[in-house]
């Protein structure tokens, strides 16, 4: 055989191995996003273009969280806003509506100490959900109610969903330690 004939033979072996060494690659890295993010590596595919954007999307977003300096709460401040959050549910009762902005409230500043930006909400849920993948949706679903209620456009039984969902979130960003990643 000419020597031509191996080269050509050679190279096509190599890029077969490339090939299957980049397959490996990019499966490994999903099945990792998909651990790390959970039901949001869904959510985020189905809003993105292309998978590979939506992945491009979460890996950044976990090198932006990697970045910051979020810590636990001091068991002071835990115990503090766990009594703030039950004067929140009991006020529930009698006004809804500030309850609803006050649980909102109370959440950005858990948030604030723990560590996290909270200028903008699109970019609070991002960076919750590298380390709150599980919850961040009960966030976005109890913005959204607390949204519609600044418009009076949300009834008791939304409301007092939105509280629930805002709980959820509440009850994992109390926790001394961090959070699992993933499911």
């Amino acid at each position: 055989m000419p020597t031509w004939a191996w080269i050509l033979i050679a190279a096509g072996g190599l890029l077969v191995l490339a090939a299957l060494a980049y397959g490996t690659f990019g499966m490994r890295r999903r099945k990792d996003l998909q651990e790390t993010f959970g039901p949001e590596y869904d959510r985020a595919v189905s809003e993105a273009p292309t998978r590979r954007e939506a992945e491009s999307e979460l890996l950044d977003r976990r090198k932006r969280h990697d970045e910051l300096d979020v810590r636990p709460l001091s068991p002071a401040a835990r115990d503090g806003y766990a009594r703030e959050w039950e004067k929140t549910q009991a006020r529930f009762v009698d006004d809804p509506q500030t309850a609803i902005h006050d649980a909102d409230d109370l959440i950005q500043r858990v948030m604030r100490e723990r560590g996290y930006p909270v200028e903008d909400f699109e970019q609070r849920a991002a960076d919750l959900s590298v380390e709150h993948a599980d919850v961040v949706e009960h966030y976005r679903a109890g913005h959204s109610i607390a949204r519609r209620n600044v418009h009076g456009d949300a009834d008791t039984e939304e409301l007092r969903q939105a509280l629930r969902h805002y709980r959820a979130l509440f009850e994992e960003l109390l926790e001394s330690e961090p959070a699992e990643t993933g499911r």
